[in-house]
């Protein structure tokens, strides 16, 4: 009876520290582990990875295209006109090591705090560049685009990507 209370408990132990040491990245998800706290291994593939139970822990992160939306801005034109500016951003991150250890530890909540004044900052130069008339016209397209050059060169601190900045009402 001993032997077999014994070997019970030592498949059970057996079990739990084999299905704790593996973990699954799905597909729209990318991950890093962490050996106390220090990365050790970053940007996986989707599929079944293995870990050392309790040593390593996994964070998981969306590769998906993601979305910026905020309040409505006041900007000042070239002529100090006031107008106010709604936009949203698609953004997605590049690279998982640098998103993790600058931009947000993790947290895309965070992410999209430090997102937002660059997005801002970006929308308000090239708004101040421009008379009230380049800014409601057609030009948005031209705008647009020198706004994600802008963008994306203080996102990449970050470790993210800006693909599409829209301006959705003036």
């Amino acid at each position: 009876m001993r032997n077999l209370t014994a070997i019970v408990t030592t498949a059970i132990i057996v079990l739990l520290l084999a299905t704790s040491s593996m973990f699954i990245v799905n597909e729209s998800q990318t991950a890093i582990v962490l050996k106390l706290g220090k990365i050790v291994r970053s940007d996986l593939k989707p599929g079944l990875h293995f870990k050392w139970p309790i040593v390593e822990d996994v964070r998981r992160f969306d590769r998906r295209i993601l979305t910026l939306d905020d309040a409505p801005e006041r900007y000042l034109t070239a002529e100090k006109k006031d107008v106010e500016i709604d936009f949203f951003v698609k953004w997605r991150i590049t690279d998982v090591t640098t998103f993790y250890r600058v931009a947000s530890g993790g947290d895309e909540g965070a992410a999209k705090a430090r997102l937002t004044p660059i997005v801002k900052n970006a929308l308000r130069n090239e708004i101040n560049q421009l008379d009230l008339r380049a800014v409601v016209s057609s030009g948005r397209s031209d705008l647009t685009g020198r706004l994600l050059k802008n963008i994306n060169v203080a996102a990449a601190t970050l470790g993210v990507e800006v693909l599409d900045v829209r301006i959705k009402r003036i």
